[in-house]
């Protein structure tokens, strides 16, 4: 069988690996230990991402035609590929991360959603938080106000209705005028006997005495 029919089916794989991805980033793996290559491995599977080894002669034939063809002259050492086909920034952000406990793993360069990024511009994009991540922040900030206007209505509820507004001191009511007092009443004559009255009557009829 030649060699050429031999590479073919790694050629297809990486092809159909990189087809409608995202991104896809290249890196020079060598210096990491088993442990760490294992651990880095688990990571990316973990985060959605592909990640393979393959010979440069492979991968440039497979990039040809795609808008990866442009990482063919970082073909050169130790390579391996890093593909998302969802999240654009995720290889970026993983590879980032565990570069802090493994040095020697090296970015060579990448494709970000059709743009093409050398290892300071991968270095950049690392930086960009997750979907998940900014989703989070969105409906974060969304639900604040809700929560506040919600705290203000259990507030209320519990003190058993709306805060009145504090309302004016009342007037105090004024002083009811003292009621004009009722000139007193007379007081009723006091009744004569009938035969004081007789007598006084007929002293007053009778006619005085000359005086001799």
């Amino acid at each position: 069988m030649a060699k050429v029919e031999l590479k073919q089916p790694i050629i297809d794989e990486i092809a159909e690996n990189v087809k409608d991805a995202q991104s896809v980033v290249l890196v020079d793996y060598r210096g990491l230990t088993v442990e760490q290559d294992t651990r880095f491995r688990k990571n990316l599977r973990e985060a959605g991402i592909t990640y393979k080894v393959y010979k440069n002669t492979m991968m440039n034939f497979a990039f040809k035609g795609t808008d990866f063809e442009c990482l063919s002259e970082y073909l050169e050492g130790p390579s391996a590929i890093a593909i998302s086909k969802d999240d654009a920034t995720a290889p970026a952000r993983e590879i980032a991360r565990f570069q802090k406990e493994a040095k020697a793993l090296e970015i060579k360069a990448g494709v970000v959603e059709g743009v093409k990024y050398d290892a300071a511009g991968i270095a950049e994009i690392a930086k960009i938080p997750s979907r998940e991540e900014l989703l989070s922040k969105l409906l974060g900030s969304i639900q604040s106000p809700i929560a506040n206007f919600a705290r203000v209505i259990k507030q209320i509820a519990e003190k058993g209705g709306a805060p009145a507004e504090e309302a004016p001191a009342a007037e105090a009511p004024a002083e009811e005028a003292p009621a004009a007092e009722a000139p007193a009443e007379e007081a009723p004559a006091a009744e004569v006997p009938a035969e004081e009255a007789k007598a006084e009557e007929t002293k007053e009829e009778a006619p005085a005495e000359s005086a001799e």
